[in-house]
């Protein structure tokens, strides 16, 4: 080990020792991934600790000292560099600013004259840097066999392979702004080519730009940040202003109206790399005036002495400040008018950042891994440390993009109080610690990793939280089947419990014949969330306004105090009762009367009780001009509930069933007499207009399978049907009419996968369920796993099946959890806006028998948890609590 005292001879030494592990370093380009902002495997960065995050200059990971070797297959390097990272956020020293009062803003801005103050005028940031050679020991950690300090100073005193990596680590943008930025770019326009490119002016007036940056400055201003270069005639210039009023010194737009408007493209000084496609460039033409594309930029470049080949980005781009701009903006400082709610901070009690418009991932998250669920905590979460869990130990090369590393990342912070802050005085936003990047916790790599792949949720906007929930447990439960050896049974013999077991729950439905009362039980798959509708007819009105009826600023975000009205109040037994109330179904095929058409009566129960019920409630219709509305009601959930009386009880003493030799005998007859066959095609353009597919697949039924208006104005009609939502019964739907004729796979989980993935043909999934033996779980992970040649993986199956014989049993399932049926309430996500697509969600949890507020960053105990107004439910049953699934 090389000492690191500081004597000339082991100074020399660390250089010799660095210098023969520089031709390992490489310098990042704007395409690069680089996680110079956080560790990949816990949320640690620059500011958390003295010793900040070390980035590996070769693979550009950044982890905490203890974790750079982790899991490193034994082909890895036994030694590399790195640049340490520190990072400090102390007040600026303005002895006018302390003595003179914070004034109150009378503007929408910040950083302006009569707006918010800006975290840029009350603080400043104290970065250091070091170069580290770090060993990897015989047990497998890191230790810090060297480290220098890395300036100005200094810098030049390295190899010019490592100073070049370093530079262009610290300098990137990194991932956390490029996960940010692609959110933000999927919600705009792509920068148009410029008109103006192709003819631009170019005056020869011999200016030609120097290749130092500390030389460049505005012409006008003096400025020498935001510079912005004339293409035409080689002015230089500072940036306009931001929307809130913060920005550059505007002389680059003075620059083209003093010149007649002539000379309207320019380029962000400090963007222009060998990628030249990087570069932010913009058009002052009045027919553009935005970010544009310029194809020739680095010829125009090249007459200014510019040579793009080995330039690197020292400075961010318009859109990335736009993103930055964004994310600190205080909107709570404008709707937050004081509370008086209690703060809470320690282990479960710690906020998650709002990384624009993810308070929907932020409840659910909250709800699932902060305590709540303790067999999710106790999976994923740890509260003896943030680096101890076994989900952690992958290379760190694949940490950001795994998804139980990212979900043992966040679980791990919330349940351990780890990253939690002071405890404030009150949850005014203006409190230090809320703004300090030392104690925020901003999800973005779980949110990615979750995301990335849907067409929605890797988007910056809004999203509805029921639909976050179901998707994010596919997403866990297909990585907890492909964990392999990471994630056992706790005896070893195979692959552990998917998280949706705790939640899943099937249903039985119970048709009687019209005709001869002869009786069909069915039996659902599995599902994870219960979603009922709301009996309109059943409301109530009360006299008494109820506590929790009075809205709490803090707990409702803010939101205006409208003029009160009398709102009508349902039960959550009315609820019930409506789920399983008795429904009758016209024109129903009876196999066993030779496909007569009869009536049925058909009732809901369920089979089993799961550990937890995630309810639903569906507070939002589709009005009269297409667009969804909120359903104005409170709902009376007690605290307590018992469901027994909605549990199934199966065939009993005295019922006659309908045959069930008769029915697979039929099986052929009934699948060509059932009806039209459901054309995929307009399925699919039903479900994007944001139609459930059961309610889809009713309308198609009505109008003969295809004719996609006229089943919209089927839905028109009937959308308020009781029935509407719920699953086709068997024998009244014709999409098992596409499905070979001997066949046994449910075409209820193929629909509901196809609906779920989302990018298979109904062909493929029916495949894989069938291979599977019926399982979605594992027909999900089989498709996904077989994504580089599916059609000749589904030939291979079709050529095994069609040689095997045809007596093959599906391999027996794990049994769902049940019990007595009588549930505590122990979690809310409530939602704030005119549809789920907007507005703002909030969670309140039981901790320890008080409700807790989480409120993005803002956590508090609450002190009238709204209840009645929730939009989703989470109950945990009564003979499980303190009493742990052992699996997990």
């Amino acid at each position: 080990q090389i000492s690191s005292n500081p004597t000339r001879n082991s100074t020399m030494a660390m250089m010799d020792a660095i210098a023969k592990l520089a031709a390992n370093c490489r310098a990042a380009t704007p395409h690069n991934v680089v996680t110079n902002s956080e560790c990949v495997y816990t949320f640690h960065s620059p500011y958390t600790t003295d010793k900040g995050i070390v980035v590996n200059l070769t693979t550009f990971v950044g982890t905490v000292d203890e974790l750079a070797f982790a899991a490193n297959d034994d082909s890895a390097e036994s030694s590399a560099l790195f640049v340490r990272i520190c990072k400090k956020r102390v007040p600026k020293e303005d002895g006018d600013a302390k003595e003179e009062p914070e004034k109150a803003a009378v503007k929408l801005g910040v950083g302006v004259d009569g707006g918010f103050q800006s975290d840029q005028d009350k603080y400043e940031t104290i970065s250091t840097y070091s170069i580290v050679m770090m060993g990897k020991s015989a047990d497998g950690t890191a230790e810090v066999l060297a480290e220098m300090p890395y300036d100005d100073a200094s810098k030049n005193s390295f190899p010019m392979a490592v100073s070049q990596s370093a530079d262009a680590i610290i300098h990137h943008a990194g991932l956390a702004v490029k996960q940010d930025l692609s959110a933000w770019e999927l919600d705009d326009e792509p920068k148009p080519v410029s008109k103006y490119a192709e003819s631009l002016p170019f005056v020869d007036n011999g200016v030609k730009v120097s290749p130092n940056p500390s030389d460049w400055k505005c012409e006008k201003s003096g400025d020498t940040e935001n510079l912005w270069l004339n293409l035409s005639d080689g002015f230089i210039g500072g940036g306009r202003k931001n929307w809130d009023g913060s920005g550059g010194s505007n002389g680059a737009l003075d620059h083209f109206t003093e010149t007649g408007e002539k000379y309207p493209l320019v380029v962000k000084l400090g963007t222009i790399t060998e990628d030249i496609s990087t570069a932010d460039c913009y058009s002052y033409a009045k027919d553009e005036d935005g970010p544009v594309t310029i194809p020739n930029l680095k010829e125009l470049l090249e007459k200014r002495g510019i040579m793009v080949a080995g330039m690197q980005k020292t400075v961010k781009s318009t859109a990335e400040l736009e993103v930055e701009l964004n994310a600190t903006y205080a909107f709570d400082a404008i709707t937050e008018k004081g509370s008086h709610l209690v703060p809470a901070a320690g282990p479960g009690l710690c906020g998650l950042q709002n990384l624009g418009n993810s308070c929907y991932m932020n409840s659910v998250v909250q709800m699932l891994f902060s305590g709540t669920v303790p067999e999710l905590s106790s999976r994923y979460g740890s509260k003896d440390g943030v680096t101890n869990n076994s989900l952690l130990k992958i290379p760190p090369t694949k940490a950001a993009d795994d998804l139980l590393c990212q979900a043992s990342k966040l679980s791990s912070a919330l349940t351990s109080g780890a990253f939690c802050g002071p405890v404030p005085e009150s949850v005014e936003v203006s409190d230090p610690s809320s703004t300090d990047p030392k104690y925020r916790l901003a999800p973005r790599m779980f949110k990615h990793v979750i995301g990335h792949d849907h067409v929605d949720f890797r988007t910056g906007q809004q999203q509805d939280a029921a639909q976050y929930f179901q998707y994010l447990l596919e997403k866990l439960d297909r990585a907890e089947l492909g964990a392999g050896e990471r994630l056992k049974s706790k005896d070893g013999s195979g692959p552990a419990l998917v998280t949706s077991h705790l939640f899943s729950y099937k249903t039985e439905s119970r048709l009687v014949c019209g005709a001869d009362n002869k009786i069909k039980y069915k039996e659902s798959p599995s599902e994870t969330m219960l979603s009922l509708r709301i009996p309109k007819s059943k409301t109530t009105t009360s006299d008494t306004e109820m506590p929790d009826l009075k809205r709490q600023k803090s707990e409702d975000t803010g939101e205006e105090e409208k003029e009160k009205k009398e709102v009508p109040t349902v039960s959550f037994d009315a609820c019930m009762d409506e789920w399983s109330a008795v429904t009758t179904v016209d024109d129903y095929r009876w196999p066993h009367l030779q496909n007569a058409v009869s009536t049925a009566t058909s009732q809901t129960r369920f089979v089993n009780f799961p550990r937890y019920l995630l309810v639903h409630m569906q507070r939002y219709e589709l009005g009269d001009d297409w667009q969804p509305y909120k359903i104005e009601v409170d709902i009376d959930v007690p605290e307590e509930i018992s469901l027994q009386k909605f549990k199934g009880t199966g065939p009993q003493e005295g019922e006659t069933l309908v045959p069930e030799e008769e029915t697979q005998g039929n099986a052929e007859s009934t699948n060509a007499a059932a009806g039209p066959a459901i054309d995929e095609g307009a399925l699919g353009q039903l479900m994007d207009m944001g139609f459930n597919m059961n309610g889809c697949k009713r309308a198609l039924m009505a109008v003969g399978g295809s004719n996609v208006e006229a089943a919209m104005n089927w839905v028109f009609e009937h959308n308020s049907d009781a029935d509407f939502n719920d699953p086709l019964p068997e024998g009244g739907s014709s999409s098992s009419a596409a499905a070979p004729s001997n066949s046994d796979v449910d075409e209820s989980v193929v629909m509901s996968l196809v609906e779920n993935l989302g990018c298979f043909t109904v062909d493929q999934v029916r495949a894989a369920v069938k291979h599977c033996g019926g399982a979605a779980d594992r027909a999900a992970d089989w498709l996904f796993s077989h994504m580089d040649d599916l059609d000749g993986a589904i030939a291979a199956l079709e050529n095994t099946s069609a040689s095997a014989p045809a007596s093959s049993a599906p391999k027996p399932t794990t049994p769902l959890e049940d019990g007595d049926g009588k549930y505590n309430l122990v979690g809310l996500v409530s939602h704030i806006g005119k549809n789920t697509g907007s507005g703002h969600y909030v969670a309140h949890l039981k901790k320890d028998g008080k409700w807790v507020i989480f409120n993005d960053e803002k956590v508090a105990f609450s002190e009238h948890p709204p209840i009645r107004h929730a939009y989703m439910y989470l109950f945990q049953r009564t003979d499980t609590v303190g009493a742990q699934n052992v699996e997990f």
